[in-house]
């Protein structure tokens, strides 16, 4: 028997204490150096968008992938290229930590919707606001000194 599972989460990461260091013009070349390094981990990417200071990634997960495996894959090879490239100069590193959930596949389009439209949502509604509200929806606690 073969091994099947829909596994889809989204993940959300920000810049070293949330500087506004991925200028709009370089945006896409990181998320398609992103979308390699999920390839490599046989994962899928569905969407992945953003801002200045930080990243949603929505993608499914193989069943042979730790989560912290693979956000930590995500974040140091991005870094590690980001800081190489020389079109991200402000560019010192990803925030620890992350927040990342699980969606089912009735949920599938709104999120990809929902991430595909970040600049434009993000006129309305900061970062940290954004990220309070997405963990109160998911039932997530969390202190609020960890969000600053």
């Amino acid at each position: 028997m073969s091994t099947y599972k829909q596994i889809f989460y989204h993940i959300v990461f920000s810049t070293k204490n949330r500087k506004p260091t991925i200028p709009d013009i370089h945006c896409e070349e990181l998320y398609k150096y992103i979308w390699g390094i999920i390839n490599k981990r046989k994962c899928k990417l569905y969407r992945i968008n953003g801002t200045e200071n930080h990243i949603h990634i929505f993608s499914d997960l193989h069943p042979s992938v730790c989560l912290a495996d693979y956000v930590r894959d995500i974040k140091v090879n991005s870094s590690i290229w980001m800081k190489n490239s020389n079109i991200f100069p402000k560019f010192s590193g990803w925030q620890d930590g992350y927040a990342a959930f699980t969606y089912s596949i009735k949920e599938k389009d709104v999120l990809i919707n929902y991430i595909k439209k970040q600049k434009s949502h993000h006129k309305e509604e900061n970062f940290i606001d954004e990220l309070k509200r997405i963990l109160l929806e998911n039932g997530v606690e969390f202190e609020e000194k960890y969000l600053l």
